[in-house]
């Protein structure tokens, strides 16, 4: 059965997307079968991978409003060992389509259900906002992983989601849990850095990931070549970083 983490943050830009495409690359490496889905209207996690997104026939919108099916829209190894449910800017009017519609809430986790067993892992990238679509990857996810970027405002962002993450816990999916929460864009250079992770592990004692994501300039190239940063620059820091962080999502699902 395979496992679901929404990557989650209500604030945008704090590296949902970098995360998601370079950690699935990375647990793919590891000889893990991963299902990434883009349910972001920007669709920035499907082109990371390559995928002309204008180009297609069935995104997430389709099988969200039962025009397809799972299998239908799921694009076979766009890297080796990923597969990519696509997203693109059709999907920002699925918030009016759904209105009214019974259950809306579960539309995703029920098509996912369909393929859960075929992948060791399934990645959620949710949009930067709190809508019906982060609500659907939130009631199919089993877990929350949350990046942070290493900024003054990160933890009023924290809690806002833990508040929601709590809420969506309580009310549609009572097996929601906290992942982790991952420092991005870190500059060890920086008192700034040093403090924003102090703080947080302060807060989440329990629910912090060791490895931190640097600042680097190879990792924010990558995307506008269409490829994971361990296929752009394997040997770069943020290459490292993200195998670093593969290695504790599998141990913390063995464990």
């Amino acid at each position: 059965m395979g496992r679901t983490i929404a990557i989650a943050n209500q604030k945008g830009g704090v590296g949902k997307t970098t995360t998601s495409i370079n950690l699935s690359a990375s647990l793919a490496e590891k000889g893990k079968k991963v299902l990434v889905i883009d349910t972001d209207p920007q669709g920035n996690t499907t082109s990371g991978f390559g995928v002309e997104k204008n180009d297609l026939e069935n995104t997430i919108y389709e099988l969200i409003l039962g025009e397809c099916s799972i299998n239908e829209c799921i694009i076979n190894d766009v890297v080796p060992g990923v597969s990519v449910i696509p997203s693109n800017v059709n999907l920002a009017a699925a918030e009016i389509e759904l209105i009214g519609v019974d259950k809306k809430e579960y539309i995703l986790k029920n098509e996912v259900d369909w393929v859960k067993d075929k992948f060791d892992f399934i990645i959620i990238d949710c949009p930067p906002s709190l809508n019906v679509l982060t609500i659907n990857s939130l009631t199919t996810a089993d877990s929350v992983l949350v990046p942070i970027q290493c900024e003054y405002y990160a933890l009023e962002g924290l809690s806002q989601l833990i508040h929601t993450v709590n809420l969506v816990k309580e009310r549609l999916n009572p097996n929601l849990d906290m992942e982790g929460v991952v420092f991005t864009m870190y500059d060890s250079r920086t008192n700034l850095s040093m403090q924003v992770v102090e703080n947080v592990k302060n807060h989440f004692k329990q629910n912090v990931f060791h490895t931190l994501i640097p600042r680097n300039i190879r990792l924010a190239e990558a995307p506008s070549y269409g490829m994971p940063i361990s296929m752009y620059d394997a040997r770069s820091a943020g290459a490292e970083a993200y195998k670093l962080l593969a290695d504790e999502v599998i141990n913390r699902k063995e464990a």
